[in-house]
């Protein structure tokens, strides 16, 4: 095989992708490891996929790489814990989740490299990756990522978390005295949570409704109706509000343990964003520096601007202690 002149570009491009098949190998390898029964055969399946694959890259770059760098080390060691805690459910939405990534990933290589001499070559991967791969996966189990079910559950955490932080923020300005700073956060907290359920739930039901609509009208004329989402709305709506809530408490914890100001909420903050915007970019195929620079400058806005009102109003209405 005539091996591609890379640019710079192609050559980082090329070291990307192929450690990204290396992690994935090593992934499929730790995973096979701790499952047991018809998972463990589809994992030893996928890591015969992934090895042909990963050698292949590496032929086609000339890039002999053995070892992962230490952000996908850190990756691998956490991504293996979580699914040895939580079990196959976990490993099942880690495999979907790279898949998404992977389909991401290989789309947009294929977009800039089509009409070169790395398009044939990567068009034969693709057709591996969406046919092969995804025919193993759907062999052993239907779909796990119920994208209603993802969607509400980061949905309610974020929208807590962020409005919590802000007005944890805004109180502790205009309030200065932790007490009273713990009592509007908790009853603000409990009180967006019901907000957010009974939301979820009138929005989900009003969908179910059409849907049911939809199905009859197609039934009628004798046409083939996709499946509805089979979640029911008051599951929905106790997702997103227990999501919410607890993305609420995490800026309210450093309050309860006796915060003198809202330095630590915002630390909490930061750090659960950083983690939330993380597993959700892994498991949208999102670029997830893009995603967790997109949800800082969100917290941000929300602190300063609860800040700056929270001040206003203590120092035009005087509100203190």
């Amino acid at each position: 095989m005539t091996k591609l002149e890379l640019d710079a570009a192609a050559r980082t491009r090329g070291e990307e992708l192929v450690l990204d098949e290396l992690f994935d190998l090593r992934l499929y390898e730790r995973l096979c490891a701790v499952s047991r029964g018809g998972l463990s055969e589809m994992l030893n399946r996928l890591v015969a996929v992934e090895a042909k694959h990963y050698a292949f890259w590496q032929d086609f770059f000339s890039l002999k790489r053995s070892r992962l760098d230490w952000g996908r080390r850190l990756k691998l060691e956490i991504v293996t814990i979580v699914c040895r805690i939580v079990g196959p459910s976990a490993v099942l939405l880690v495999l979907e989740g790279i898949e998404v990534y992977g389909i991401r990933k290989y789309l947009t290589l294929w977009d800039t490299y089509r009409d070169t001499p790395f398009g044939q070559a990567l068009k034969d991967t693709l057709m591996d990756e969406f046919e092969h791969e995804d025919e193993i996966v759907s062999g052993f189990a239907g779909r796990k990522i119920n994208p209603e079910r993802v969607r509400g559950i980061f949905l309610g955490f974020n929208d807590g978390l962020v409005e919590i932080l802000g007005a944890v923020s805004g109180f502790f300005t205009a309030l200065r005295e932790p007490r009273l700073v713990l009592g509007a956060s908790i009853a603000v907290a409990v009180a967006g949570a019901i907000s957010m359920a009974a939301g979820a739930f009138a929005a989900t039901s009003s969908e179910r409704e059409i849907q049911r609509i939809q199905k009859g009208k197609a039934l009628f004329l004798g046409r083939k109706k996709e499946d509805e989402d089979s979640s029911s709305s008051v599951s929905t709506g106790v997702v997103v509000g227990v999501s919410y809530f607890v993305g609420a408490s995490l800026p309210v914890l450093p309050v309860i343990f006796g915060a003198g100001n809202a330095l630590l909420s915002v630390i909490a903050g930061v750090v659960a964003a950083v983690l939330v915007s993380s597993v959700l970019a892994f498991l949208s195929g999102m670029d997830v520096r893009r995603r967790i620079v997109l949800n800082l400058a969100v917290i941000a806005l929300a602190v300063g601007v609860t800040s700056l009102i929270g001040a206003l109003v203590h120092q035009v209405w005087g509100v203190s202690l």
